[in-house]
């Protein structure tokens, strides 16, 4: 692989993945010979990330904390074409998802994932998932940590661990290392918050209990400050306490937010720290020397010195109003002067949220390349970023995302929505969700109409797992099936904002499906005539209550 700034695989991990691809196959072999059932199957494809699905087998591949290089996501887009239909769909945990992968192909799959140093392990089942990130780590400007190298430790720590590897059920951490939460870690089972003490010394705030889903709760702080070397440590106690207490008598009742719930904080931290006490000074204490040699493979890249202020950019700033939009909303400060993070909007008009084509990745790719350190993220917004670009290259890379059309000056705005995949291929599923996301982009599909609207974050979600985050979305969409009929339940207030982190309120009634573009238009009405000066859509509906919202929506329908 060619020279990044973060991990790389060594024979280990590469041994590691080759030997599960090995195993895989062979299961396959044997599932397509008869030799096993399905019942016998599911558990192990699961443990592969390969789900059945309404129409097909879908893939599920990790993408460690939203970290991805040029060379992997070409790969992905290889993939895509040769064992799917030709495109993929980036989800909220910072996974890529093929939706149409055939049985007979999913270890040749896993073995070409394999060759850029990548798996679908834990992408599934109850276990420790897919650990989460920032999706600006390592760039940002407003960040104390690179929450990265932590990702990768629990990576290694808990890949395989065979005491977590039958929770009671699925189990995500997230990690930010900055004072603006990007990765929601409120609303994980464990979330992990990097923050400077008053003694200037860095560690974790540890908040545990957070989740969406058919209950959803915001995550309590076990531990207001955990140094980094105890981390392992303590996030082992926390799960061998899980693993002891979580029920496993009742499926909905699984999840560490309802022992939490159910025990209460104190006597949750109660046991945890006891654990804790037996265990933090052994063998999984962290040492300075580790935790060096993991840092130093996230090492920033060695930008060159390039202008802040370049004349071309501000002066197409002027020309193309377009362009002025993008710097606005796709453009983020970087961590070096002369440097942006830019934002590559996965929602054009119409298009279902989060998805690129094979074509559309090897563009990205290519664009990674020639501007961005050959160096990729993946949001949980379902969007893909640019970490290190040259302020005086915006334009250029302006002009590449448009061709691909990914240059939609929406990041933040009310038709960069969340969407889960919903009815259209999730046997979970109880309504559509596309469609609902897409009529509403088309609807609000102006630019100008959607800068003036400002930040409004919807979150449409198929059904009650909230795949798609709709409990803490600005505007929340929950697609219901009441005898047959896909009806659609829209909340508002949720928020992931650290400090404000927030479930939303669930208005009334759910509506029909036909009438979802006009609710959520009332409502944005209901924003514009009510909005004070600098009033994001949640500021506005914290400060006048649902009542207004609610009455305006339910007579326009």
């Amino acid at each position: 692989m060619p020279d990044t700034h973060f991990y790389r695989y060594d024979d280990y991990d590469r041994t590691l993945v080759s030997e599960r691809v090995d195993q895989f196959r062979d299961q396959v072999h044997r599932r397509l010979a008869g030799e096993l059932s399905e019942e016998q199957f599911k558990p192990l494809r699961l443990t592969n990330g390969l789900y059945l699905q309404l129409h097909a087998y879908m893939l599920r591949i990790a993408i460690p904390y939203g970290t991805l290089s040029s060379r992997q996501l070409r790969k992905l887009a290889e993939i895509s074409r040769k064992y799917d239909r030709g495109y993929g769909h980036f989800t909220t945990r910072q996974n890529l998802q093929l939706n149409w992968i055939k049985l007979e192909d999913a270890p040749d799959a896993l073995a070409a994932l394999a060759e850029v140093d990548m798996h679908a392990l834990q992408t599934s089942g109850n276990c420790i998932r897919n650990v989460t990130a920032d999706h600006f780590a390592g760039a940002a400007a407003d960040e104390i940590e690179d929450p990265r190298i932590w990702a990768e430790i629990v990576r290694q720590w808990s890949t395989l661990h065979p005491e977590f590897t039958f929770l009671p059920r699925k189990f995500k951490i997230a990690i930010t290392g900055s004072p603006n939460d990007r990765a929601a870690v409120r609303v994980h089972d464990i979330g992990l918050r990097l923050w400077r003490n008053a003694e200037g010394e860095v560690g974790f705030e540890v908040i545990v209990g957070g989740g969406l889903g058919r209950t959803p709760m915001i995550g309590k702080t076990l531990r207001e400050f955990l140094p980094k070397n105890e981390l392992l440590a303590y996030l082992e106690a926390t799960l061998r306490v899980y693993n002891r207490y979580g029920r496993r008598d009742n499926l909905y009742k699984a999840r560490i937010k309802i022992l939490v719930h159910e025990v209460g904080v104190d006597k949750m931290r109660a046991d945890v720290e006891a654990e804790y006490a037996e265990t933090r000074d052994g063998l999984l204490g962290l040492s300075d020397d580790t935790i060096e040699a993991i840092s130093r493979q996230f090492a920033p890249p060695d930008l060159p010195p390039r202008p802040e202020l370049v004349v071309a950019v501000e002066a197409l700033k002027f020309e193309n109003r377009d362009f002025a939009l993008w710097l606005k909303s796709n453009v983020t400060p970087h961590r070096v002067k002369g440097y942006a993070i830019v934002t590559a909007s996965l929602k054009p008009a119409g298009a279902p949220p989060g998805d690129a084509s094979a074509v559309q990745m090897e563009g990205v790719a290519d664009i990674a390349d020639a501007y961005s350190q050959g160096e990729l993220r993946v949001s949980h917004e379902q969007n893909l970023i640019f970490p290190h670009v040259a302020i005086e290259d915006l334009p250029a890379v302006y002009a590449a995302l448009g061709r691909l059309g990914f240059a939609e000056a929406n990041v933040g705005k009310i038709t960069d929505i969340i969407a889960c995949p919903g009815l259209d291929y999730c046997a979970l599923a109880n309504a559509r969700s596309i469609p609902v996301a897409q009529r509403i982009s088309n609807h609000f599909a102006n630019l100008a109409r959607q800068h003036d609207i400002g930040d409004l974050k919807i979150k449409i979600s198929g059904c009650i797992n909230a795949c798609g985050h709709h409990h803490v979305g600005h505007i929340g969409i929950l697609g219901v099936d009441k005898n047959g009929v896909e009806l659609y339940q829209i909340s508002l207030g949720g928020d992931v904002d650290f400090g404000k982190t927030a479930l939303g309120t669930i208005l009334g009634p759910a509506v029909a499906a036909d009438k979802v573009v006009e609710a959520v238009d009332s409502l944005v009405t209901t924003y514009l005539d009510s909005r004070g000066d600098g009033d994001r859509f949640v500021d506005t509906f914290r400060r006048i209550g649902a009542e207004p919202f609610k009455d305006r929506m339910y007579a326009a329908l």
